[in-house]
């Protein structure tokens, strides 16, 4: 365990609440806790009533302490928890007197960071904390709480033990060029190398659920004037949240709606119609929704049917430099208007999809079309992951290329070697095997005060 001094934070949000939850973790928890206190602290893991006294012995407040003795706590230190009342101020004047006497206040993360350092969890179940507590659906929070109880991990530690098995037989080759059987040239190496490398992709394809699931998709509504991109927000979001009418250029700013789709979260985002216009409040709505086209994970290009005009030739117009399938959806709106169908057709390699906002005609086969196109079919295995995970594994995989090269083109026992432990290096960055102190600030940094 390594020595520390002693953090304290609170761990309820800001606000009013019936309880309000401090944090004392470190070698003087107990100390501190007493000396609030002014009385000896109950037996581990029961609650005890007591009351908390300032600086002037008067009392300040009164509730529960849980003491939780090293190493069996959340850091692997000693911890203290102290249950008062929830209010900011009484919340915050408990945590002056803990800084008098001797606490420091605690960093972001700094709890779960300590949790990591004392071996009491790895670098993923660490973030997956972080992620519980942000879950925009009961698919993220599911997917959040099989990461923390180690089910990423598990994956993980098991491409490990894979790769450190290979490359034992890598180092046993190159140390034993004496032997008469090449064991280079054999088949064995190539055939562990190929299974590593089909394990790692197997993963990869997890976890890019998981990074959805996290990270959702950004979408953005995007088109003319009066085409019924507020109404198809409207319709996807299941509210009113957009005014309509029928005046061209309603919309004058970025809207921005968080929904879940089919369990995918989505930033929904409708934004101003593009046209030429004189009118200055519009133009810089037109100016952030061209910021936004640019930042869209996927663009639903919304067209009027009844005005006879050509998706393809609107996308090249308005933005040309952002016509990919990939990224693009042609959305004929106002069917109910033209006597057609909502149907999903192809339209030269462009999903095209024709709805009726209004009468919610064809949304759901919209929504589907979206899931879809992220490539969205989250399993009951699925883990939380992190865009960082996703690097990690790319650089797995290219290593693991690189090492199947050396090996197959040009036999460099020494080069195979090299780039496994590099491959090594990368995938063990994902659990904490393997990272630089930099990118565990980062990481710790962007959680929240107490945890």
């Amino acid at each position: 365990m390594l020595n520390r001094t002693t953090i304290a934070a609170i761990a309820t949000p800001p606000g009013r609440g019936g309880v309000g939850v401090i944090r004392l973790s470190g070698p003087q928890s107990y100390a501190i806790a007493e000396a609030l206190t002014q009385q000896s602290l109950p037996e581990a893991r029961f609650a005890g009533f007591r009351k908390f006294f300032d600086a002037s012995n008067e009392i300040m407040d009164e509730g529960l302490v849980i003491c939780f003795p090293n190493p069996h706590s959340f850091t692997g230190e000693d911890v203290v928890e102290l249950q008062g009342h929830g209010g900011p101020v009484i919340q915050n004047a408990l945590l002056a007197r803990l800084l008098e006497l001797g606490a420091i206040a605690a960093k972001a993360g700094e709890f779960s960071m300590r949790a990591f350092e004392n071996g009491k969890m790895d670098l993923v179940q660490a973030e997956a904390i972080a992620d519980l507590i942000d879950a925009t659906s009961q698919a993220a929070a599911r997917s959040a709480v099989r990461s923390l109880q180690g089910a990423f991990s598990s994956k993980v530690n098991t491409v490990l033990e894979k790769l450190i098995h290979l490359r034992l037989h890598v180092e046993a080759a190159i140390d034993f060029p004496e032997e008469e059987i090449d064991f280079l040239a054999d088949g064995k190496i190539l055939g562990l190398l190929d299974e590593v490398a089909s394990s790692v992709h197997a993963v990869q394809q997890s976890a890019r659920q998981g990074q959805l699931l996290r990270e959702g998709l950004q979408v953005v509504i995007a088109g003319k004037p009066n085409a019924g991109k507020s109404s198809l927000l409207n319709a996807l979001a299941g509210v009113e949240r957009a005014i309509v009418t029928d005046i061209a250029g309603t919309t004058r700013d970025v809207l921005h709606e968080k929904i879940s789709l089919n369990g995918l979260p989505i930033t929904l985002t409708d934004t101003a119609g593009l046209r030429e216009t004189g009118d200055i409040v519009e133009k810089e709505g037109i100016r952030r929704a061209i910021k936004e086209i640019e930042q869209a994970d996927l663009l639903l290009l919304v067209y009027d049917l009844s005005q006879g005009e050509d998706p393809l030739q609107l996308a090249q117009a308005y933005f040309a430099d952002h016509i990919e399938p990939k990224r693009l959806m042609l959305i004929g709106n106002k069917c109910d208007l033209t006597g057609s169908t909502a149907e999903m057709t192809d339209l030269n390699g462009f999903r095209h999809i024709r709805v009726s906002a209004k009468q919610e005609t064809g949304v759901q086969a919209l929504i589907d079309a979206i899931t879809a196109h992220a490539g969205f079919q989250p399993e009951e295995d699925t883990f939380i992951a992190r865009t960082r995970h996703l690097d990690a594994m790319k650089r797995t995989q290219r290593y693991l290329a690189e090492a199947r090269e050396q090996l197959v083109v040009y036999h460099a026992g020494e080069l195979v070697a090299e780039s496994l432990r590099l491959a090594q290096n990368a995938l063990g960055e994902i659990t904490g095997d393997f990272s630089a102190d930099d990118l565990l600030g980062k990481i710790f940094g962007s959680f929240c005060i107490g945890k």
